[in-house]
Formats: structure tokens, C-alpha cells, sequence
């Protein structure tokens, strides 16, 4: 049964915190998870909280301007933060503190695939290669035919859930005057490769640190239901 919002529990603050990089930071080391774009939990992402200016926008020349999307890069760089779809398939920051927790609980749920798989074998091909963008990852993987980009990019989506590759940065094209342009690539690694062994770490079981995720979760979005909680958590 759908759990309805607990008596006395607060409405998720829509107010518009959010209005540069290193406010978006801060609100990430505070919170320990924020997903980038909105989803099940009203208020539970960087898309919702940052000021109007922000958010996406099409430009009278036809073009569009989303600083929320330009910061992505210099917050996982320079921040230190981990960036991933794994949200419910939604992309979106951890912070150090909370990444080993969230890394242990999900590969309880998620075994390392079988070394022949399709899955073992995009990540044997990513340790052996370092970073790489996903353009590049799936060509040396051979999803090279028509229609083979959506399939692999399942795949990788289901790898980002089990912790078992990151987003190290994004890669955009440049144009004739060396400018950047479009949406970019993500630049694909591991986490072991990216943080450090030790970093993916935990002295808990996946058990204990479910429990310590859902505390904690409980306290950034009191009002969410169990059944979002257990979306979001995986």
C-alpha cells in the first residue's frame, strides 16, 4: 500500500536556492545526493532548485543556453563529487561521504558480470582502456550496426546502477573557432580506476548500509514515499 505523506511532514521547498556552480556544490555536499533532472520525489533535483536563469532556454537565434547543464562538467572535476545514472535511470551527484555506502549496497544487488557477457566484456574493455567517451567505448565494444546505439547505452545505464562505471567529465565538440558546442559525451570510467580502490570501499554489509542510506534519505526528503524511496535507492 502507497504510503501517504506523514502528518506534520513539509511540502518539498520549490524555492530557487540554486544560482551559480559553487552554490550547486554547496547544496550537494548538504544534501549527499541530488539528482540532476527531476523525477518521483517533487523537489529532489538540481533542475528544480536552481533559479529560473538557470534552467534551459531557447534563444531568439534558434540556439539555447542551460548553465544548469554547463555546470555539470566543473562540479564532478572540480567538486569531487560521483556522477552517474543512478537514480532510477536518472543521472545525478553523490559526495565521497556517502559514495562507498551507496557502492557497497548497490553491488549487493548488482554481482560483477560474467566475464563473457555483453556487460563483462564493456567493462573489461574500460579497464583496460581508462576513461573513455561512449561514442568510443561502443565502437571498440562492436555495437557498430544501425540501431545499436540505444542497446548499448542500456547497457552502460545498467552498469552506472550497479556503481560499476562513473562519469569522469564531459567532452564537447569545437567548431571552426575552436568553441564548444552541442550536448557532449560523457567520459566514461570506473570508479576504482577514477577514486581509488579504497574509495569503493565499505567496512558494512549491503544490508547495513541500505539502512543507513534510507535514514539518511529520509532526512533530505521527509516528505517522499516509501515506494519513491525505494525507486530512487534501487
Amino acid at each position: 500500500m502507497e504510503r501517504r505523506r506523514p502528518a506534520g511532514k513539509k511540502k518539498p521547498n520549490m524555492k530557487k536556492t540554486i544560482h551559480n556552480c559553487p552554490e550547486l556544490m554547496e547544496t550537494i555536499d548538504r544534501m549527499g545526493f541530488l539528482p540532476l533532472l527531476g523525477g518521483d520525489i517533487e523537489g529532489f533535483s538540481a533542475d528544480e532548485m536552481v533559479a529560473p536563469e538557470c534552467r534551459y532556454r531557447v534563444l531568439p537565434d534558434g540556439g539555447w543556453e542551460w548553465p544548469l547543464w554547463q555546470w555539470k562538467g566543473p562540479v564532478v572535476t572540480e567538486g569531487g563529487y560521483v556522477y552517474g545514472k543512478f537514480f532510477n535511470g536518472k543521472a545525478g551527484f553523490i559526495t565521497r561521504r556517502w559514495w562507498p555506502d551507496f557502492c557497497n549496497y548497490r553491488r549487493g544487488l548488482h554481482p560483477l558480470p560474467a566475464e563473457d557477457s555483453i556487460e563483462g566484456t564493456i567493462l573489461a574493455v574500460l579497464q583496460v582502456n581508462g576513461s573513455m567517451i561512449t561514442r568510443d567505448l561502443r565502437r571498440a565494444c562492436g555495437f557498430n550496426g544501425p540501431k545499436m546505439r540505444g542497446k548499448f547505452d542500456s547497457y552502460v545505464t545498467r552498469l552506472q546502477a550497479a556503481c560499476r562505471i562513473v562519469t569522469e567529465d564531459f567532452v564537447y565538440p569545437r567548431d571552426k573557432r575552436d568553441r564548444p558546442y552541442g550536448w557532449g559525451w560523457a567520459l566514461l570510467n570506473t570508479p576504482e580506476h577514477l577514486l581509488g580502490h579504497e574509495a569503493c570501499q565499505c567496512g558494512q554489509t549491503p544490508e547495513e548500509s541500505h539502512q543507513l542510506l534510507l535514514t539518511h534519505f529520509r532526512q533530505i526528503v521527509p516528505y517522499a514515499t516509501e515506494r519513491q524511496l525505494a525507486k530512487v535507492l534501487g
